[in-house]
């Protein structure tokens, strides 16, 4: 028999929100409904506001009771973006940990829901070891979601689908867009550390990368991934080619994009302007820095002597990524999916896990994903890189990027031009 605890259970959301992580919030309910709560163990379930904050509150402000939700409301929060109860970007260390512990113990929380990335699978491995070592009997359970597709031991995380669906059609319309008038646009992509949401920008091509010269791509013509190193010199050679040939060009760039020495080159093109966060850190996300640098670097550098700098734009996407009402169906199955498996696990006597994604079938046709759990350690604070097989030279993606993302983001609209 499974070890189960009577008590209450309590769920958060941490980080940056996305199109589908209400869905998950949906499938923990409805999962601890069909199980622990329908056999008595859980008495209440409570949401945290703005994550492990409105746990650490004092008094009950901090909590909303979710029990009683009934369905058609559960269902319009599970189809609405951006996160219901609220975030944070908190990232507890040992101390906030022990306040975490102290609300749990305070409203006989006995199982423990976080949904989010490595941080909030790191906030849920230390608040597990700190009960133990404190014999307080909790069950800690991360949720994963984040648009980067970060996480370690995951085929790809809830959010990204949809987020990668969003570039996708944003470049398509975008190619059009650069095609009728011409010139350069530069598209900034979120993704400090990992490139894959910038690698989706391929997908606007309607076709698997082939290896051809940039100019002989369709557009984006150039995709620049963190885990590609730049170089400017390379970066104007590349778009001069582009350019020369089709008299436009277009690029995705991610906002983390590296120098072979792995420094960043947003920073560089700030000139020390950048807004920097807590962890000292330069703001990506939101600021049109890097974008307007490297469109100065292009008009200075192809700019002919005594000649008309070439007509170049940018744009930098920023938070509208996360949460457009319109996602990807196979992320919203799968958001749900992995929060009623994180219940389910509670419901075996599992005390501790990370739940995680795996890919059955890659057919596009036949697509299929199942969960699974990992322990906390394997991915708390860790960071999942494009691996090398996706990456084609310094400015592309490979086919084998388009066969891994083009079943994730549904069908896109197929467009034609004269």
């Amino acid at each position: 028999m499974p070890n189960l605890l009577s008590g209450n259970a309590v769920i958060g959301q941490s980080g940056g929100p996305t199109a589908v992580i209400n869905q998950s919030l949906a499938g923990i309910i409805e999962g601890l409904r069909a199980g622990l709560a329908a056999s008595g163990q859980v008495k209440r379930i409570f949401g945290m506001r703005h994550g492990v904050r409105g746990l650490v509150k004092p008094g009950s402000d901090g909590l909303v009771d979710l029990s009683q939700i009934d369905k058609a409301k559960l269902e319009a929060l599970a189809r609405t973006p951006s996160a219901a109860l609220g975030s944070t970007r908190d990232k507890p260390d040992q101390a906030y940990c022990e306040k975490i512990l102290d609300g749990c113990r305070r409203n006989d929380i006995r199982y423990f829901f976080y949904i989010g990335g490595n941080d909030s699978a790191d906030t849920c491995r230390i608040v597990s070891e700190m009960a133990a070592q404190a014999g307080y009997e909790l069950r800690c359970f991360h949720v994963p979601k984040t648009i980067d597709n970060d996480l370690l031991e995951n085929d790809h995380t809830p959010g990204f689908p949809s987020a990668a669906r969003y570039v996708s059609l944003a470049l398509m319309g975008d190619a059009l867009d650069n095609a009728s008038l011409g010139g350069i646009k530069i598209n900034v992509i979120m993704g400090r550390n990992a490139g894959f949401l910038t690698a989706a920008s391929s997908l606007a091509r309607g076709q698997a990368a082939t290896g051809a010269a940039p100019q002989d791509r369709p557009a984006p013509h150039l995709i620049f991934l963190p885990e590609a190193p730049f170089s400017t010199d390379a970066f104007l050679a590349d778009v001069e080619a582009v350019y020369t040939r089709l008299g436009r060009c277009q690029i995705a760039v991610s906002e983390g994009i590296r120098d072979e020495k792995g420094e960043e080159i947003a920073p560089r093109l700030m000139r020390g302007a950048g807004e920097v966060d807590a962890h000292g850190n330069v703001q990506l996300s939101g600021s049109g820095a890097l974008g307007d640098g490297l469109a100065d670097l292009v008009k200075t550098g192809l700019t002919p002597k005594g000649g008309k700098a070439p007509r170049v734009r940018a744009d930098t996407f920023g938070y509208i990524q996360r949460c457009w009402p319109e996602p990807s169906p196979v992320d919203m199955e799968e958001a749900r999916a992995v929060g009623r498996y994180a219940a389910e696990l509670a419901a075996k006597g599992d005390a501790s896990a990370s739940v995680i994604i795996v890919r059955v079938s890659n057919a596009h046709d036949a697509y299929a994903s199942a969960c699974a759990r990992a322990d906390l350690s394997a991915v708390a604070r860790r960071t999942r890189h494009v691996p090398a097989e996706f990456i084609s030279g310094s400015n592309d993606v490979s086919a084998a990027f388009h066969d891994y993302c083009r079943p994730l983001v549904g069908d896109l609209p197929k467009l034609e031009r004269l």
